[in-house]
């Protein structure tokens, strides 16, 4: 369980920076044929902290945690899907960066649940002597 948080984490930082890095390259109005290539890895995302929170309930994480991490992982793909219709016009920027703040928060519960993953006592490798 230990060694899969970690593989999870790191695979959800990958995933982050692509999300960043493409994300940015919309804002500035390049490369927009990739957008279902974000599209994609965002749910990629929800699945990977979707997986963590599954580790974190059965490592006995606190359920806040867990039930936080649950309701985000649902948030990011719809929000995602349903971001382009909202405020449509000269504020879709709001949206747009609400959006961003989404996506980071969903790396963020990411990078939580591992650490409390990672963090107990009984999940810890043994050390070598």
């Amino acid at each position: 369980m230990y060694t899969a948080a970690i593989i999870i984490q790191r695979l959800v930082w990958v995933s982050g920076l692509v999300q960043i890095t493409t994300g940015l390259l919309f804002w500035t109005g390049n490369v927009l044929a990739l957008i279902p290539l974000h599209m994609l890895n965002g749910l990629v995302l929800a699945l990977l902290l979707w997986s963590l929170v599954r580790l974190a309930a059965r490592a006995g994480v606190h359920p806040g945690y867990v039930s936080l991490a649950v309701v985000w992982g649902i948030v990011v793909p719809v929000f995602g899907l349903t971001q382009s219709g909202m405020l449509v016009g000269p504020w879709h920027w709001v949206i747009q960066v609400a959006h961003l703040l989404v996506g980071m928060g969903a790396m963020g519960q990411a990078e939580g649940l591992a650490r409390r993953i990672k963090g107990r006592p009984q999940l810890r490798p043994a050390a070598v002597a």
